[in-house]
């Protein structure tokens, strides 16, 4: 049985071609014809493929390199085999994605799982519910009373668009994704299985025990974010949860209630915002990390996987550990630590 090739090159590039479309100098010009019609890593390659080198780490992939071009800094050119089209850039990885955003263009952005190309008759949609024209819809997916949705946006199967709910224009909404009081802004990639809207965490302890406090708040998504699969995004209690436009989240990502998050963050999978936590433009969270409640983070702060982060952060500090601190402060701790640690084991030694 012949594997499936789920994404197939929209064309082929000649070397030239690259050049021209990533800056890239080319090293020799008579390997100018030489075609690509695929991407490897370097590890693998192929005679029609386009690699990259990045960085010395890397560079004993190139004794063995076989490859139509491959994309190098100029340090690691000298070192490209014979008959390999040699591409030089100061940023080998950018150069090479961007080769790639062109020949699988299907890549860029998730594709109606059904082939649906309008509206399916197994969607269920409210009657008042608007829908520009170019709108998917697949199947089983619902749309409530009083929401819209932009020219362009599909609707993954199963996916529900809760009342009242505004999502853009070309936006996608994944697979068994729901949107609850919720208004995205355009070009908003919502993955499968992600929850957007849901009641916040919001208990008060009472003479009954926990009583609940009503979250009657709304998700504000911007423009061009991007949201993982399996993600939740709470709703806020009274003011609003709003993701900044152009933030990317990953998959497995707790946004708790009144979370306020700028532009161009980056916040990698399994971390979690406690209500009200507020991030400045451009924060970068690493894997695993935990900010407690009401927790201001500034502008291009940056935090290392698994920082436990209970306290404010200001604007451009690099930050690690738990509880988190100036990773160099982190650091120097780990090293004192390590160092007491083999000091006592000498000891012991000696002392035998």
């Amino acid at each position: 049985m012949t594997e499936p090739e789920f994404f197939v090159p929209a064309r082929r590039f000649e070397v030239s071609e690259i050049a021209a479309l990533t800056g890239a100098r080319l090293l020799d010009e008579s390997h100018s014809g030489i075609a690509v019609t695929r991407l490897a890593p370097a590890s693998q390659g192929g005679e029609d493929a386009l690699v990259f080198i990045d960085g010395r780490r890397n560079a004993a992939s190139l004794d063995a390199l076989r490859a139509a071009a491959v994309l190098c800094t100029e340090e690691m050119a000298g070192r490209v085999p014979a008959g390999i089209a040699v591409l030089a850039t100061p940023r080998p990885q950018q150069a090479f994605a961007a080769v790639a955003r062109l020949l699988f263009p299907a890549a860029m952005r998730p594709q109606p799982v059904t082939g649906e190309t309008g509206i399916s008759v197994h969607a269920v949609l409210a009657s008042d519910a608007v829908l520009e024209d170019g709108v998917v819809i697949e199947a089983g997916a619902v749309v409530g009373a009083g929401a819209a949705i932009g020219r362009g946006t599909v609707v993954g199967p199963h996916a529900v668009i809760g009342k009242g709910c505004h999502v853009g224009r070309d936006c996608y909404i994944g697979a068994n994704v729901t949107l609850q009081c919720a208004i995205l802004g355009d070009r908003v990639i919502v993955h499968p299985g992600a929850q957007i809207g849901q009641d916040g965490f919001g208990f008060l302890p009472g003479a009954r025990g926990l009583e609940k406090n009503p979250q009657i708040g709304r998700v504000i998504i911007q423009d061009d974010v991007e949201i993982g699969s399996n993600t939740t995004v709470d709703r806020g209690a009274l003011s609003d949860t709003v993701i900044g436009e152009g933030t990317k989240i990953d998959n497995l990502v707790q946004v708790a209630h009144n979370v306020r998050i700028g532009r161009g963050c980056v916040i990698a999978g399994h971390c979690g915002l406690s209500g009200s936590v507020t991030l400045g433009d451009h924060v970068m969270l690493g894997g695993r990390v935990g900010i407690a409640d009401h927790i201001t983070v500034g502008d291009r702060a940056q935090l290392a996987a698994s920082s436990g982060v209970m306290t404010d952060i200001p604007a451009g500090e690099r930050w690690a550990g738990s509880p988190a601190q100036p990773m160099r402060q982190a650091f120097r701790e780990i090293a004192a630590l390590r160092s007491l640690a083999e000091g006592k084991r000498k000891g012991k030694k000696n002392d035998g």
